[in-house]
């Protein structure tokens, strides 16, 4: 059965998962990325080193966002969310890290995952990490359950 998923479900859904993927569009280029997140009842809560994905959101503010569980390919839930970027300031952003790894932290599957562990991928590499959230204005669920 198809159908679509209701207030209720797209909150709980944003609620559980942790990994989203952001679409942004800039300059004539549309970019799709996978994030890991916190969702805190109106925003998405994200880090990133600076690259591709927070220049073009700069740019242009306005983006989207999805987030889906798969059981297999007769069972799904997917969420479709437009929103707007917004980057942290200092006080807000380390507010939000520990917010964000509180929440991951359970979900790790290595210590090399956590954002605030040394080995992180953004640890030494030079590249500042940016905390941002993504004020989520229109949401937007199907699901498929067999």
């Amino acid at each position: 059965m198809l159908g679509k998923l209701g207030p209720e479900q797209i909150e709980r859904l944003l609620q559980q998962e942790c990994i989203g993927r952001i679409g942004c569009h800039a300059n004539d280029l549309t970019y799709v990325v996978p994030v890991t997140y916190w969702y805190d009842g109106h925003a998405v809560i994200c880090h990133s080193a600076e690259g591709q994905k927070l220049r073009m959101m700069r740019a242009n503010p306005r983006v989207c966002f999805e987030v889906d569980r798969m059981r297999d390919m007769g069972n799904w839930e997917s969420v479709v969310a437009q929103g707007r970027f917004e980057e942290l300031g200092p006080a807000e952003a380390a507010q939000a890290m520990t917010d964000l790894a509180r929440w991951l932290k359970p979900r790790m599957p290595s210590v090399t995952a956590d954002p605030t562990h040394p080995e992180s991928p953004h640890h030494g590499s030079g590249l500042k990490a940016v905390a941002f959230r993504i004020r989520l204005e229109e949401k937007t669920g199907r699901f498929e359950h067999r």
